[in-house]
């Protein structure tokens, strides 16, 4: 890297700098990011506000590796690629390896800089081996350091191995979490409120009001209820059941809905088995509701919910014009395009816990693959791959998202933006099991969504409880 590294107010360029200096906390910082940041979020270089932004062109290098064919991570390779062009634009090339200023609309004032890293010239000795690309970064991030002592450089990674060889160099590096809402799972809003014994207990005053035969409670918020949320719902151990319709500064209004009508409500066939499924249900089957995420540990009914009410809603009401069904799982992307036939048939194999739990609500069927094959037919259920998502709009559908733990927030924007008219949006997801590489329970894009839509009029969302799959899965569950 040559010596014109920041460019004006932000340059660590001076010819009277002290090499023994400490850094200053007083001046921008350098953050040299990673390739999966970018491809984790296109748009992240505009989040580092008056910092500077350095991209090693060994990231540059893995972005142009990475951004053909139609899967999603060649989109966000591209979109990150695009970013990068629009700022740099007709930059010269010291301007470009000095740092260009970043603006994040055309009017607004620049704030922060963004360079390109050019890698370390051959006769320079290496910290690590540079048989590997995170290997050529970090050195090229070593001999930044020891060329501008006074500034602080820190890398941005969402890889933890790259993070702990970066502080083996004695480089600051950092997870990404401008888009993590959350610090810890447990802070996550689960959908509703629990009170023990009885929830009237704590309440002081109540206004109680008849309309269409429910019975809507204003309340004062008292010290459970300061952080709720519409459509969430109320609940305690003598049996009462309320849904937030209202929420003012000093009160929330309550719709009163019957515990027992809950649990006996029924959608193809299907009944909940608990008040958790049933408050799940009852926002699956409203149709003034757009979106649902349903979160749970493996069996706890989240899937098998999810069709039952689209099946009922599309076959029977006739609410939706059709379903359509997908899942993030890794190697979808990769390994759709070598399976043989059309992209339904390709979409399958994916989306086994579809047809799995089709034959589950007609188990008891005389001829269970009969009834499993009349709903196929009769049933406008469509498998789509993620990747033919993109650009597409969908009116009057259901759309079912399963295992939506594995999508990034950017990438689940890119989906829930697909709904059309009169559709709605159901996530399905178990944040307990990620396995897509550098998403962890706090920064998946099912756990932005949820915290993102929690003031939403529109959403609802329930955390389910217990595995009623079995008793087998639920030990497993609870104890491996």
């Amino acid at each position: 890297m040559g010596d014109a590294m920041p460019v004006a107010e932000h340059s660590v360029q001076d010819s009277t700098v002290d090499k023994t200096a400490q850094p200053s906390s007083e001046q921008p910082t350098i953050y040299i990011l990673d390739t999966n940041v970018l491809i984790h979020d296109p748009t992240a270089l505009l989040n580092f506000e008056e910092h500077h932004v350095a991209i090693p062109m060994t990231v540059l290098e893995e972005l142009d590796k990475l951004k053909s064919g139609r899967n999603t991570l060649a989109a966000d390779c591209r979109q990150a690629i695009r970013g990068i062009d629009q700022i740099l634009g007709g930059a010269t090339s010291e301007e470009v390896e000095s740092g260009v200023a970043i603006r994040r609309g055309e009017k607004s004032e620049p704030l922060g800089t963004l360079s390109i890293l050019m890698s370390q010239a051959p006769d320079n000795v290496a910290v690590l081996p540079t048989h590997l690309n995170d290997n050529k970064i970090i050195n090229d991030i070593c001999l930044l350091k020891k060329q501008y002592p006074d500034k602080r450089v820190v890398l941005v990674t969402k890889d933890i191995n790259m993070r702990l060889k970066a502080r083996g160099c004695g480089i600051d590096s950092e997870d990404y979490h401008n888009d993590q809402l959350v610090s810890d799972i447990e802070l996550i809003n689960k959908g509703f409120v629990e009170f023990t014994g009885s929830f009237w207990d704590s309440i002081e005053s109540v206004e109680t009001e008849a309309d269409a035969g429910y019975a809507y409670h204003r309340v004062p918020r008292c010290d459970r209820l300061q952080e709720v949320y519409p459509n969430q719902f109320v609940l305690d151990e003598q049996g009462f059941v309320g849904q937030v319709v209202e929420i003012t500064n000093d009160s929330i209004t309550l719709k009163q809905l019957d515990q027992q009508s809950l649990l006996e409500q029924e959608a193809w066939g299907l009944k909940p088995r608990d008040i958790y499924q049933a408050m799940a249900l009852h926002l699956l089957m409203d149709p003034d509701i757009h979106l649902v995420n349903l979160v749970g540990s493996a069996g706890s009914g989240k899937t098998i919910l999810a069709l039952a009410a689209a099946i009922e809603q599309t076959v029977t009401t006739k609410t939706y014009r059709r379903i359509i069904a997908t899942r993030s799982t890794q190697g979808l992307d990769e390994d759709i395009g070598f399976l043989p036939g059309t992209e339904e048939e390709k979409m399958e194999p994916w989306l086994g816990a579809i047809t799995d739990n089709l034959e589950a609500l007609h188990y008891d069927d005389e001829d269970c693959s009969g009834s499993v094959d009349y709903v196929l037919n009769k049933v406008p259920l469509m498998f789509k791959s993620l990747n033919y998502i993109r650009g597409r709009s969908f009116q009057h559908s259901l759309i079912l998202i399963d295992e939506s733990q594995n999508l990034t927030p950017h990438q689940i924007k890119t989906i829930v933006t697909r709904a059309g008219k009169g559709s709605k949006v159901v996530c399905l997801g178990n944040l307990a099991q990620i396995d897509t590489p550098y998403l962890s329970a706090t920064s998946s894009g099912l756990t932005y969504l949820t915290e993102r839509f929690k003031g939403f009029e529109y959403g609802g969302n329930i955390q389910l409880q217990g595995v009623p799959r079995s008793l087998l899965a639920e030990y497993a569950e609870a104890n491996l």
